[in-house]
């Protein structure tokens, strides 16, 4: 059963030895996603004090080999097998019924047995689930807020965690649709809004990412707790400043997976309106260095400039090789909610990024302290024009940038923060 300890220096009673129950909507390995790194790490440090049952879903291409590496962190993994999201099956049950293809998608009845049979075996204090869109197959009573489903202390209270505003991600989808489709399209985000915002009101906490998703949280009525994402500085160990200073060839890196619109959308701004300012103010020795894996064509037909190269091959090493690599990181991301991953290991391997206010805030990175910031094209420009041409500040920004990683983002520090909000619940 939980037990409470005293932490030393504080009068804050932490609970040990808490029995959870986590429902996924994946299976966190291999690390290839930002929300498989972020529950792999969570898991693993959250299995140092509490018993974790982890029941998610499996793709096809997933192994017994990765369901056993999250066995060594979990007290007991059960997998169910992901159904194939676009079937004409979904996509008649989405047309013909009042729920988003997205949930229809994830209502498994498999897992909802799972969980059953979990629930009625075994004495959990809390169950933690990872996206809405599996919230659904939990027993829950529909017009109890928040649910009421029987636990070791009673109540069993849900702790619902948010990696994006769902609904918001798809409507800038819809916005970039082939216009027969957009009033299809439309109905279904209208589907997934309602559904999102409904399952939030049942949760007995809400974990946001970031203060922007809270915000938005908040405009709907709902109290939202940040646990923001992490980093493991000893894997993203900081690098030598001064060979990266003194390097002949300075790379500019924009990293990232292109199945995002978001992502999609930044390059296409960088190729089109900050680089050639960059390029102008440096003139020689610098490239556009863009990783990722299949880099759409329709990016790749906005330049042919040498001096940008697209590197496919180089997305499958390691990603604190490329950071250390890298001269800056150009990630001006300018719609989309949660933190950026490859923003906090840029900052961890002390590779200075240069962003927009939008990912500035959500990490609460400062102008010119921990990170260089521009609100347009010019701007940001500029920005990495100080940095390539300053040696004192590109010293600084990758000291202070690390430093604050070292503070407030190692997944150690996270969990604390997930802890926390677990014992207030229970």
């Amino acid at each position: 059963m939980i037990r409470k300890e005293r932490s030393k220096g504080s009068g804050f009673n932490k609970i040990k030895n808490m029995k959870i129950l986590l429902i996924s909507s994946y299976l966190p390995y291999p690390l290839f996603s930002g929300g498989q790194i972020r529950l792999y790490n969570l898991l693993k440090e959250l299995s140092r004090n509490h018993r974790v049952t982890l029941i998610c879903e499996k793709r096809g291409n997933q192994t017994e080999s990765d369901v056993k590496e999250i066995e060594k962190i979990c007290e007991k993994v059960i997998t169910v097998k992901r159904r194939k999201q676009w079937s004409l099956q979904n996509l008649i049950k989405t047309l013909t019924s009042s729920h988003s293809f997205l949930t229809t998608g994830h209502t498994h009845e498999e897992m909802k047995r799972k969980i059953k049979e979990e629930l009625g075996k075994n004495q959990f204090d809390l169950i933690h689930v990872e996206t809405f869109y599996v919230m659904q197959n939990l027993p829950l009573k529909s017009r109890i807020t928040p649910p009421l489903l029987k636990g070791a202390r009673g109540i069993l209270p849900i702790v619902l965690v948010e990696h994006n505003i769902e609904y918001q991600v798809y409507s800038r989808f819809v916005k970039n649709a082939h216009f027969l489709l957009r009033p299809f399209l439309a109905i279904d985000v209208y589907k997934i809004k309602r559904e999102e915002v409904s399952f939030w009101k049942k949760a007995s906490r809400l974990i946001a990412v970031s203060d922007e998703d809270k915000e938005v949280m908040r405009r709907v009525g709902v109290d939202a707790t940040v646990v923001a994402n992490g980093v493991n500085p000893d894997q993203f160990n900081y690098k030598n400043v001064q060979t990266a200073i003194t390097q002949k060839e300075k790379k500019i890196l924009f990293i990232g997976d292109f199945k995002w619109i978001q992502n999609r959308d930044t390059l296409s701004w960088i190729i089109r309106d900050i680089w050639p300012l960059i390029k102008k103010g440096v003139h020689k020795n610098i490239k556009l260095w863009i990783v990722g894996r299949e880099i759409p064509d329709s990016i790749k037909s906005l330049t042919n400039d040498p001096d940008i190269i697209f590197d496919q091959k180089s997305s499958s090493h390691p990603a604190e090789q490329i950071f250390h690599e890298a001269y800056a990181l150009l990630a001006p991301i300018r719609v989309g909610g949660g933190t950026s991953y490859k923003i906090l290991e840029a900052l961890s391997a002390g590779t200075p990024v240069i962003i927009t206010p939008l990912s500035a805030q959500s990490l609460g990175l400062r102008d010119s302290e921990e990170a260089l910031i521009g609100q347009n094209a010019k701007e940001l420009a500029d920005q990495a024009l100080l940095l390539l041409q300053d040696s004192n500040i590109y010293e600084k920004i990758s000291k202070n940038g690390r430093a604050l990683i070292e503070k407030n983002y190692t997944w150690k520090n996270i969990a604390g923060k997930l802890e926390e909000v677990y014992e207030s619940t229970v």
